[in-house]
């Protein structure tokens, strides 16, 4: 997967954007947020309507969007968590670019944010290609490391089929894991979000969509991150 990019690191702004002092702002334009959605407003119009309000950059848009949601949302995904101390012995189903990409931008230094749900969720958009960058190898050793230390029966990871490079991943995934011993099974997916929502077992995942139909979810990207050893820096928006 030969790339011109190397690490899954912060975009050039994300210094200036997400320093500090507009961490309150960010964290109230959240709650804000939420509060529309949860009396029905369209998240458009009411993300356009909160980031117009606090004159916003398009990344502060999108953190902000994706560390929303609505009083609903938020009870429908407490109650069907699992505790990662659970899932010994169940087969988890994991949203492979999901967690992967989340993991990547940590290891990078890239920006990472706590949303309302609790869920960490990173800052980088996959536009049809996947590159491999130098946290690739690294981040797949920490998920596999967490993952093991919980002892799940079974783990299925699902990779978008129309994303470019996601047989070579999916053939990496399967290569290391068989070399540690990891009960893994990479497997390709025209749209995985649709099977992960409809799934009985235990989604890993951050996907707002897929967590809001989700019989049962378990949020491992924190523990992953605690379990990296590297300096990790998560921007707390919860509210």
């Amino acid at each position: 997967m030969p790339s011109k990019q190397n690490h899954r690191g912060r975009h050039p702004a994300d210094t200036a954007l997400f320093a500090p002092e507009h961490v309150p702002r960010l964290r109230e334009a959240v709650s804000d947020l939420s509060w529309l959605l949860t009396r029905g407003y369209s998240r458009v119009s009411a993300l356009k309507l909160v980031g117009d309000h606090n004159q916003f950059a398009v990344r502060q848009r999108m953190a902000v969007d994706r560390c929303a949601c609505s009083d609903a949302s938020l009870a429908w995904r407490r109650e069907h968590q699992v505790p990662c101390a659970h899932i010994r012995g169940e087969t988890l189903i994991v949203d492979g670019y999901n967690l992967l990409i989340t993991v990547e931008s940590a290891l990078a230094g890239g920006v990472l944010l706590r949303g309302r749900d609790g869920c960490i969720r990173d800052m980088a958009s996959l536009r049809g290609s996947y590159r491999r960058v130098e946290e690739t190898l690294p981040a797949i050793e920490h998920i596999g490391d967490v993952l093991a230390t919980r002892a799940p029966a079974r783990v299925e990871w699902y990779l978008d089929a129309p994303v470019s490079n996601s047989g070579r991943l999916k053939a990496l995934l399967q290569t290391r894991a068989d070399a540690a011993g990891w009960p893994w099974d990479i497997r390709l997916a025209p749209n995985p979000d649709t099977l992960l929502a409809a799934s009985p077992h235990i989604v890993i995942t951050a996907d707002s969509w897929i967590l809001d139909r989700a019989a049962r979810w378990a949020n491992v990207a924190p523990e992953v991150l605690d379990g990296s050893g590297g300096d990790v820096t998560v921007l707390d928006l919860s509210t």
